[in-house]
């Protein structure tokens, strides 16, 4: 989340009335040709760079009759996976046998990266990151793996069927983009194998990089892809749609999101608890999803997560967790408290693993948008046996706010006057969208007031300190300033932010403030440092502490460009052209030292 100032926050507090007004805003990005010609700013690329920068490699996984599942194909064949992520990829990409899966289903899954590997192109790749939406930044410790499954009977085969997998393995949680590249590219290589594969892959490394703002024609397969990948200066709640333009003929598919999925469909069997969904998941609480199917238990593991946006949710998530994962040992046992997690389901051996866990959300067979939930209380876990239990939530978690019925009427009123499920998915994502900013502005306008004064930094000396976080300070400005400015629910607001700042959520959000809000005062201080007089200050020093001068002042040029401080522009230049007059100013023999290239 952007750093606020004051006044940017005050702003904020009337937004949510803006939302009924305007939903979607048509995106200024700058459109990107198809090819790689637009790719001059990165002329250091080599083979497989932009592949990298969207995949980490392509997995075929078969199902062996005296091994089990096993990876067949990995693509790129220079892909590096480890033995642990190799059996990882094999069980998530299979749905357990009880679910049977005929035909083709899609789903995701997520698993930790070895920590023994760094990416070549780790700084790069951060340049990315930097513009990315924090929702969106890729994955540090985790990949995501994007699966098409098929299943077909096969009387050739001793098993009788056809199983196989095509896993997308990736960094990027880009789940609608990935899933709609598989449909794509897997029917294609069921019918004509590795061939369509090696082709997909070099379509791939074709492409733009994925950069942050810009919209992007991607061809595959014969086929062109059009999407916008969303900035962190987008604003939150808006559709970046993408336009159309004279030479689109030759696009067959625009995607209107990367990432976001159908939450009232996901949410459909669950329907009169969101609210409290909502707050188990800003809580970081405990949460399984029991579903029938991998495809159900990992949409609705990815809706329960992008309910808290544009907040990140910080905590560990499994959208399709099985008993043969690393973390199962971890996960289930019952030594200790069940750790701050939300897991994805379909075996029926959890409901006996996790009936110690605090909350379990029973998923049947997700209904039509269009088909309504009946209403049900909150079931007691006692009730809870096994998985062919009635669908609903399972809790004894009593909700800190009172219950929105307004939201329940409008979207029982939608599927009463058969509203589109577009809009009833709009609707349900602006509703969690105002919910979240209004517990999260009291919040921003606190931490924004933490910020030294800007008449405090001095050029000469190091940058001011922020002030702490006080927990008693933050509570006593929620007399005035609460989230009663911008929200019509009652309850015990207070009791919710004390359970937060205790939770991974607020752990994850205060260290990213903290971060840009430290960045913004080196800047500020680097801006100072620029307005000085060197040449009058070095009157009253001697070479040796002109010298550590100059080699303080590079180091801040250093960390201003490491770091892609927020200066104003040509701040950088302006202080380097300060720097390199005082060097003129020294005796030849230091000028050559102080010109040397640091050592990295």
């Amino acid at each position: 989340m952007a750093l606020q100032g004051q006044e940017d926050i005050e702003d904020q507090i009337e937004e949510p009335e803006d939302f009924q007004e305007q939903d979607v805003s048509i995106s200024p990005a700058e459109e990107l040709p198809i090819g790689p010609e637009e790719e001059d700013s990165d002329p250091v690329l080599l083979p497989w760079d932009r592949f990298s920068a969207w995949l980490h490699c392509i997995c075929v996984v078969g199902f062996d009759l005296e091994l089990g599942q096993a990876v067949e194909v990995i693509y790129p064949h220079h892909s590096k996976l480890t033995e642990k992520e190799k059996t990882s990829i094999c069980y998530l990409s299979f749905p357990d046998s009880n679910s049977g899966c005929l035909g083709d289903t899609q789903f995701c899954f997520r698993f930790r990266q070895a920590s023994s590997r760094k990416s070549s192109l780790g700084c790069f790749l951060d340049h990315f990151d930097r513009e990315a939406p924090v929702c969106l930044k890729r994955d540090q410790g985790h990949y995501y793996g994007y699966v098409y499954f098929r299943q077909v009977r096969d009387k050739s085969l001793k098993r009788g069927y056809f199983q196989k997998s095509l896993v997308l393995i990736s960094k990027l949680p880009y789940v609608t983009f990935f899933h709609s590249l598989l449909k794509l590219i897997a029917p294609e290589y069921f019918e004509k194998q590795e061939p369509c594969l090696e082709a997909a892959c070099n379509d791939i490394d074709r492409w733009s990089t994925p950069y942050p703002g810009k919209i992007l024609t991607l061809p595959i397969m014969g086929v062109v892809m059009k999407v916008r990948i969303p900035a962190c200066y987008d604003k939150p709640g808006t559709s970046q749609l993408v336009q159309s333009a004279q030479n689109d003929s030759l696009v067959s598919i625009v995607l209107p999101t990367i990432h976001e999925v159908d939450l009232f469909r996901c949410f459909c069997p669950v329907f009169f608890h969101i609210q409290m969904l909502w707050e188990l998941v800003l809580l970081g609480e405990a949460l399984v999803v029991m579903a029938p199917s991998p495809a159900e238990s990992s949409d609705t593991v990815l809706a329960l997560v992008s309910c808290i946006s544009p907040l990140r949710y910080c905590s560990d998530f499994r959208p399709y967790f099985t008993i043969h994962d690393n973390e199962f040992k971890e996960y289930t046992t019952r030594t200790q408290a069940p750790p701050s997690v939300i897991l994805g389901v379909t075996n029926p051996f959890f409901a006996k693993t996790l009936q110690h866990w605090p909350h379990i959300i029973r998923i049947g067979d997700m209904k039509q948008a269009g088909e309504m939930a009946k209403q049900m209380k909150v079931k007691k876990l006692k009730n809870l046996k096994t998985l062919d239990s009635k669908p609903g939530v399972y809790s004894a978690y009593k909700p800190f706010l009172n219950r929105d019925e307004d939201i329940i009427k409008q979207l029982q009123k939608g599927i009463q006057q058969k509203r589109p499920s577009a809009a009833q998915n709009a609707i349900l994502r602006r509703y969690f969208l105002e919910l979240t900013q209004s517990f999260i502005i009291p919040l921003e306008r606190y931490v924004a007031s933490l910020m030294p004064l800007q008449k405090t930094i001095s050029p000469w000396k190091s940058p001011p300190q922020l002030r702490p976080f006080s927990q008693e300070e933050f509570m006593k400005s929620l007399e005035k300033a609460g989230p009663q400015l911008t929200s019509r629910l009652k309850g015990d607001w207070i009791g919710l932010y004390r359970q937060f700042l205790k939770c991974p959520n607020f752990d994850g959000w205060f260290r990213s403030r903290r971060k840009e809000m430290t960045q913004k005062l080196e800047a500020l201080h680097l801006e100072a440092l620029c307005e000085e007089d060197l040449q009058l200050r070095i009157q009253k020093h001697t070479e040796v502490e002109i010298v550590d001068l100059v080699l303080k002042l590079k180091d801040k040029l250093a960390q201003a460009e490491r770091e892609q401080l927020p200066v104003k522009p040509g701040t950088v230049a302006k202080l380097q052209t300060h720097i390199e007059s005082v060097i003129l100013s020294l005796p030849e023999d230091l000028q050559g030292i102080l010109h040397k290239p640091a050592t990295p």
